[in-house]
C-alpha cells in the first residue's frame, strides 16, 4: 500500500517477551489485589459500598502509579467501574464527569491555543525577555520571571514548550556546547523552574488546580475563588522564585558570560513576528476579559461559564478555528479530571475516604500545624514520580475526610494538596517542564536533583510559614 510505513521493533525478542510478560502481570497482579478487597469481609466502619469504592480506589492508584495504563483511561476504567460495582447508576456516575472544572479546564486549554497559534503568546514573552538580557544574570532573571508570568495565565506544559526554541536561539547563539556549559544548564533550568512556580499561581498554570477544587465542591459544596487563590498562592510564587534564581546563580552561573550574541538572537526572533496583527490584538483582548471576570466576577457568573463564553467569542471572530482546537488540546487530560472527580466524590460519599484516614493519618491525632506538613509533604514527594493529577486525585478525598474530623477549613486542606503537588523539580516524568529541559541535551539528573532538592525543601518550609503567619490573616483558618 502507498504510503504505508512498517515500524519494526528491533530488540531481542526474549526482551520484548519479558517486557510484554512483566506489563500482563503486572495487569493480573492488580486485578487480583482488586478482586482481594471485595471479597474479603468488610471491616468494622467501612460499608460494603464503601469497599468496593476503596478497592476501586486501589486500583486506580496502582494504575496511575504503574502507568500500565494512560491517565485517562485509568480514569474512565474507575468511572465505569463505580455503576458496574453498584456503588451508584450510571446516571450519577457519568454526571459527575460533567463537573464545572472539566468545562474550566476545557476552556483554560481552547484560549492557551489561541495564544499559541496566533504567536501571541510568543510575542508577549519576547517583549518581556528583551528588557533582561543585558548582561548574564539579568538574561537567567528574565528566563525565569517571563515563564512564570506566562504559566499564571496559561499551561506551564505550552509556557515550557514555547520557551524551549527561545532558550535553544540562546544557546546557539552563544555558542555553548551541551553538558559541558553551565550557563547552558542555567538557561534550561530557568527556563523549566519559571514555569513549574508560576503554574501554581493560579487556576490556568495547571489543570491538578481545579481538578482540585472541583474535587472539593463536588464532595464539600466549598469553593475557592479565583482571585482568593491567587492572594492565598502567589506570595509563596515570589518566594520560590527569588530563591530559584539565586539556586540556580550559584549552581550554575558563576563566572561572567558575554550575552551579547543572546541578546541579538532574541531581537531576531522579535522581528521575525513582525507587527502585531488584528487577529492577536482581538485575542489578547478576549483572553484580558476572560482573566478580569475570573478574578472579580468568577463567584457570580461561574469559572466555566466565563471560560466556555470567551471560547465562543473566539470562533464567533473567527480567530481560531476548530482544527487549531484540535491540534492543540489533549482530550485524555480532560478525560482524567472527570474520572477523577467522580471517584474522589464515591471515595467521599462512601464514607471510604474517612474510613482510610481514620485508619492512618486521624489515628495518631497529630496537630493541625503537623498535619498540614504532613500532608504538603506527601504530596511533593508523590509528584517527582506520578503525574501530579493523579497525586490530587488520590489525595484529595482523604483530605477532605481529614479536613472534617479535625475541623479545618477545607479550603486548607486543598491548598495544601493541590500547590506542593505542583513544584516537581527533580525527575524528567514528574512534569513537562523537567522533561523539556532534560530533552535540551545540557541538563543532566544530577544538576536536577541536587538544586532541585533545595528547593523542593525550601518550598514546604516557605509554605508552611505561609499557612502559619499569612492565611490567618486573609480568613483561611485552621
Amino acid at each position: 500500500m502507498t504510503g504505508a510505513r512498517v515500524v519494526v521493533d528491533t530488540r531481542p525478542l526474549a526482551i520484548v517477551v519479558m517486557a510484554r510478560s512483566s506489563r500482563y502481570f503486572g495487569f493480573l497482579a492488580i486485578a487480583a489485589i482488586f478482586w482481594a478487597i471485595i471479597s474479603f469481609p468488610t471491616p468494622p466502619g467501612l460499608t460494603v459500598a464503601g469497599q468496593r469504592v476503596l478497592a476501586i480506589f486501589v486500583a486506580s492508584l496502582l494504575l496511575w502509579v504503574s502507568q500500565l495504563l494512560p491517565l485517562a483511561i485509568t480514569s474512565l476504567f474507575a468511572l465505569v467501574s463505580l455503576p458496574l460495582s453498584g456503588v451508584m447508576s450510571s446516571e450519577e456516575a457519568f454526571a459527575l464527569f460533567g463537573n464545572e472544572a472539566v468545562f474550566f479546564i476545557m476552556g483554560a486549554f481552547f484560549l492557551a491555543a489561541a495564544m499559541v497559534k496566533s504567536g501571541l503568546s510568543s510575542r508577549v514573552a519576547l517583549v518581556f525577555l528583551r528588557r533582561f538580557g543585558t548582561d548574564d544574570r539579568r538574561l537567567i532573571l528574565g528566563l525565569l520571571l517571563v515563564p512564570a508570568f506566562m504559566a499564571f495565565w496559561m499551561p506551564e506544559h505550552a509556557v515550557a514548550a514555547m520557551m524551549f526554541p527561545i532558550s535553544l536561539e540562546i544557546v546557539n547563539s552563544l555558542e555553548l556546547r551541551p553538558r559541558r556549559s553551565r550557563f547552558g544548564k542555567a538557561v534550561f533550568v530557568a527556563a523549566a523552574y519559571g514555569a513549574i512556580i508560576g503554574g501554581v499561581a493560579t487556576f490556568l498554570g495547571g489543570a491538578r488546580n481545579p481538578l482540585a477544587i472541583g474535587i472539593l465542591r463536588q464532595s464539600t459544596g466549598v469553593t475557592i475563588g479565583f482571585f482568593e487563590w491567587m492572594t492565598a498562592v502567589v506570595p509563596l510564587v515570589l518566594f520560590l522564585l527569588v530563591v530559584a534564581y539565586f539556586l540556580i546563580i550559584k549552581f550554575f552561573v558563576q563566572e561572567a558570560s558575554d550575552v551579547s550574541g543572546a541578546v541579538r538572537a532574541i531581537e531576531s526572533k522579535a522581528r521575525e513576528l513582525g507587527v502585531v496583527s488584528g487577529q492577536e490584538r482581538m485575542i489578547a483582548a478576549i483572553v484580558l476579559a476572560a482573566i478580569l471576570a475570573w478574578i472579580f466576577l468568577g463567584n457570580t457568573m461561574g469559572l466555566a461559564n466565563i471560560a466556555i463564553l470567551a471560547v465562543v467569542f473566539l470562533f464567533m471572530f473567527k480567530l481560531v478555528s476548530w482544527k487549531d482546537i484540535e491540534d492543540y488540546v489533549n482530550w485524555g487530560v480532560i478525560l482524567m479530571y472527570g474520572g477523577a472527580i467522580a471517584l474522589g466524590f464515591a471515595m467521599d460519599s462512601t464514607r471510604a475516604a474517612a474510613w482510610i484516614a481514620d485508619s492512618t493519618i486521624l489515628a495518631r491525632q497529630l496537630a493541625p500545624l503537623t498535619l498540614l506538613l504532613v500532608i504538603a509533604v506527601t504530596a511533593i514527594l508523590l509528584t517527582e514520580g506520578i503525574s501530579n493529577a493523579a497525586v490530587v486525585a488520590i489525595l484529595m478525598p482523604l483530605g477532605i475526610s481529614v479536613a472534617r474530623k479535625y475541623g479545618i477549613d477545607p479550603k486548607v486542606i486543598t491548598l495544601a494538596i493541590a500547590v506542593p503537588s505542583g513544584l516537581a523539580y527533580m525527575l524528567p516524568m514528574s512534569t513537562p517542564p523537567n522533561a523539556i529541559a532534560y530533552s535540551s541535551g545540557f541538563v543532566d539528573i544530577r544538576d536536577m536533583v541536587k538544586i532541585g532538592s533545595i528547593l523542593a525543601i525550601t518550598s514546604v518550609v516557605g509554605f508552611m510559614v505561609l499557612a502559619r503567619f499569612y492565611w490567618p490573616l486573609i480568613g483561611l483558618e485552621f
